[in-house]
Parts: C-alpha cells; sequence; structure tokens
C-alpha cells in the first residue's frame, strides 16, 4: 500500500507539537490582551518542568531548512542575545514564584545549532539554565543538538563536563553529493570527525540525523549512509522525510514536491520506499522503532521523553524562537522562515526588557487538549492506553474521535487486537457486542499507520487550528 493509493499523500505534515505554531496569534488583539507569565502559572503543576533553551543561529541554513534560525551572528549579536536570555530567564523564574516547589526534570538546548556558540558562551548558557532558572543539568536529562562544523573539542568537553546526556547532530547523509542536493555543504571526512569528537567527549548518547527522498538518492545511496552511521553506533537514529517548504533554499530553487504544486507521486513513492528499507535495516541492527522517525539501539540507557512526546503540559521555552505549554495556553513569539524577517525577530527580542507577557500563543481548551493528547500519543510507536485517557479526560477516545479512528482503521492504521493494539477496521467505534467500551483499550499504529504518520497527524487537526493555519501568511 502507499500514500498514492490511499488517495493522500502520506507526506502531509510533520507533527511534532500541536497546536502547530502558523496557529498561533498576537494576543494583544484578545480580550484582556497580553496575558502575564504570573498569571498563567498560577495555577499549573510546576514540580516536573520541562526546559529548553532556544539558540537561533546556524554556520549555514541547509536548503531544507525552515526552522527559526539565521546565518552567523556579526556584532556581538550572540552576547546581546545571552543577556536577553537571561533577562528572560530572571523575568519567567519570578513568574513561577515561590508558593509551590518548581522542579526541572529534562533540559534541551536546540535552534538553530546551539554549539555556534562558543565555549564560553556555552558556559553562560548552562549558567542561565542552572542559576537563573534552577534547573540542576547534572541531575536531569540534558540534549544538545550539533552539526559536524561546530561539534569542536572545546565545546563539547562544556557540554559533558555540565552534564550532557545526549547530543543530537544533523549528519543528513554522508554521500557529499547528496549533501549538495539538499544545500548542505559538508564533506564525510569531516562528518566522521565530528562524530569522532563526540565519542570521545563521553556523552552517553549519541543521536545521528539522516534524511531520505533527496534528489538523486537510491536505495543502495541510503544503505550508504544507514551503514556509515551504524559504524559509530549510535544509541539513536532518526530517519526524516524530506520535505521542501516555502521560503526555503529548496523551495526557492523550485526543487520537485514543493507544496504549492501538490504532492508529487513519484517522490511519495519514492520516500515511502526508503523509509521501509531504512527502518527495516535498522530493526536487523538491533534497534527498536520508538516512532516513524525515531529509533533506539535495543541497549541504549534512557533519555527522558521519547521524541517530543508533548502530551502533558509545563514546558518553559527561552529564547525568541521557543515555545512554552500551560494547560490553557501555548505561547511563544512571532515566528518567521525569510531571513530578514528572522533577523528582525532577533533584534527585536535582544532590545526586549519586559518578559512578563505571553506575546504570540493560541489558547487550548478541553477539546483542543483531548486532540492534542491523543495525536502526541498515537504518533509513538507504543501507542496510548485509553484508560490513561479516560483518567485524565473523563470520556473515551473512541466516543470522542469515531470519524477519525474508524477512518484509520478502514486504512489498515490501526494495530490489531490480536497484536495488543486497537480495534480493526469494522470495529474502530471501540464497543463491544454489547455496546460497552471496548476491554482491550490499547490504541496503538500498525507498522503501516507508523509509516503514514505525517498524514495521519494532521487529519486529527480540528476545523478551527486547520483554519488558522491556512490562514497564516507565510514570511
Amino acid at each position: 500500500m502507499t500514500g498514492t493509493t490511499l488517495g493522500t499523500s502520506p507526506y502531509r505534515s510533520y507533527v511534532y507539537a500541536y497546536p502547530h505554531k502558523t496557529a498561533y496569534r498576537p494576543l494583544a488583539g484578545r480580550p484582556g490582551g497580553r496575558p502575564l507569565l504570573s498569571d498563567l502559572w498560577a495555577t499549573e503543576r510546576k514540580d516536573a518542568l520541562s526546559l529548553y533553551l532556544h539558540i537561533p543561529f546556524c554556520e549555514v541554513r541547509c536548503g531544507f531548512c525552515n526552522l527559526f534560525t539565521r546565518i552567523g551572528a556579526p556584532d556581538e549579536l550572540t552576547t546581546r542575545y545571552l543577556d536577553a536570555l537571561d533577562r528572560q530567564a530572571t523575568a519567567v523564574r519570578d513568574a513561577l514564584g515561590d508558593d509551590a516547589p518548581v522542579r526541572f526534570t529534562s533540559a534541551a538546548f536546540g535552534g538553530g545549532t546551539p554549539t555556534f556558540l562558543t565555549a564560553g558562551e556555552l558556559e553562560r548558557l548552562c549558567d542561565i539554565a542552572e542559576k537563573r532558572m534552577g534547573a540542576d543539568l547534572s541531575a536531569v536529562p540534558l540534549s544538545v543538538e550539533t552539526s559536524p562544523s561546530t561539534a569542536t573539542a572545546d565545546r563539547l568537553a562544556v557540554l559533558a563536563d555540565r552534564g550532557t546526556t545526549r547530543v543530537s547532530i544533523g549528519v543528513q547523509s554522508f554521500v557529499d553529493a547528496e549533501a549538495r542536493a539538499a544545500v548542505r555543504p559538508q564533506h564525510r571526512s569531516e562528518v566522521e570527525a565530528a562524530l569522532g569528537r563526540i565519542r570521545e567527549a563521553g556523552i552517553p548518547v549519541l543521536n545521528i540525523d539522516l534524511i531520505y527522498g533527496i534528489e538523486g538518492q537510491t536505495e543502495d545511496t541510503w544503505r550508504t549512509s544507514l551503514d556509515a552511521a551504524l559504524a559509530w553506533s549510535p544509541e539513536e537514529l532518526y530517519l526524516y522525510p524530506l520535505y521542501v517548504r516555502p521560503l526555503t533554499g529548496l523551495g526557492r530553487l523550485g526543487a520537485a514536491a514543493q507544496e504549492a504544486g501538490g504532492p508529487d507521486a513519484a517522490w511519495d513513492d519514492q520516500r515511502l520506499r526508503l523509509y521501509r528499507a531504512g527502518r527495516d535495516h535498522l530493526l536487523a541492527h538491533g534497534y527498536e522503532q520508538v516512532s516513524m522517525r525515531m529509533f533506539r539501539r535495543a541497549d541504549a540507557p534512557p533519555t527522558g521523553p521519547d521524541d517530543y512526546a508533548c502530551q502533558t503540559d509545563g514546558m518553559i521555552g527561552l529564547g525568541c524562537g521557543a515555545r512554552s505549554y500551560t494547560s490553557s495556553l501555548h505561547y511563544s513569539f512571532d515566528y518567521a522562515v525569510e531571513m530578514r524577517e528572522i533577523r528582525g525577530i532577533i533584534d527585536g527580542f535582544t532590545t526586549t526588557t519586559d518578559f512578563s507577557r505571553a506575546e504570540v500563543g493560541r489558547y487550548v481548551d478541553g477539546e483542543e487538549a483531548r486532540r492534542r493528547h491523543l495525536l502526541q500519543s498515537l504518533l509513538q510507536a507504543e501507542g496510548m492506553r485509553s484508560a490513561e485517557y479516560r483518567e485524565r479526560f473523563g470520556s473515551d477516545p473512541y466516543e470522542d474521535f469515531p470519524a477519525e479512528l474508524e477512518r484509520f482503521a478502514a486504512r489498515g492504521w490501526l494495530a490489531d487486537p490480536a497484536d495488543g493494539g486497537s480495534p480493526s477496521a469494522g470495529s474502530a467505534s471501540g464497543r463491544s457486542p454489547a455496546g460497552g467500551p471496548a476491554a482491550s483499550g490499547l490504541l496503538r499504529l500498525s507498522p503501516e499507520g507508523l509509516a503514514h504518520s505525517d498524514a495521519l497527524g494532521p487529519e486529527l487537526f480540528s476545523p478551527a487550528v486547520r483554519a488558522a493555519m491556512a490562514a497564516y501568511e507565510a514570511k
């Protein structure tokens, strides 16, 4: 079965958070205006928070990248950015208050490329997390993103010394021609040298990101990259399908299958074929599938929440590209892809003195919270137990989302009950013959469902979120 035979592309959107950031809007125009962070967090649980610090700088911008990042940082911009990050952290920690225990159970530095910062600047970044926010980086899982050219020995030494448990490096391809086709200027020798330095630093978990669907990529060249990665025995591997987004380098070059041109059946088939080949190759080499993208070595140590599993709230994001999640509001700063717009947002962030209010976001009501929990749980290979859903929301997922689950079951995207999964096609309502709720209660994707995660996820978006995303003007 391929995406084209289902009548929809299997590669509609990578859903790593819901609602999508393009559904956020300025909060100033809403009744009550921009809410105070102290009010937003007053009634939230704060004893198991996640901390994310965003560094919006890269040495180059890859052709497929639509993340919030800029190339370079002239005129001491990193210093001014860290100054602003320090001010923001102070304001956010004050807003959290001391009426109830404030405790962080995980931390991450992302971007951009956090290791764009110098070793000294990385020390300061860790100090902001610890001295301003109160996170004990040596006692919680700490994940940091890096790139081949910035994974230098001095930077890695800082990260190791400050308690980093996981480093994720974006390699994308070990084949130089494919890296050039993805507008990612690098050579395999540079990648291998960086991987050697990461291993020498002694950080417990190495993750390698690879991309499939690059122009000219074949199953043989894909296998070359997979085997080159496996030679380092990484604890984790992420396999990403290539997307071509508006305003990105590949988008401006007019590469095949731009979103504006609709789905490209041949490209969809190529990506599905390479995905399956990569999945099977990693499973045969002792890796377990955690999600469509994530694979973990069976003997790898656990490092905290899997694959951006954001079913729960309590995320504190610092930096102008970071998101924060409370139970009622997801908020951030303005978002852009085009470089001029990003520069303006970063410059505005560095001159901000008052970080006491939320600027841009989207309120999340009970129905959206149910969608978010189902979506984020279902996209994990282990699935979701209906009992946990009922305990949190007081209802059954089959009652809340009967049409969607029936459709997924009919397509073969839900695991069969005999395999410990959800009801199969024809019983997706979750009802027993007597009409009561299904007793089995594990809602889990089939292998084919995992392969179509990027089609399934967007189908769970609410009409309101779809409308907001459609009305968003890319910039």
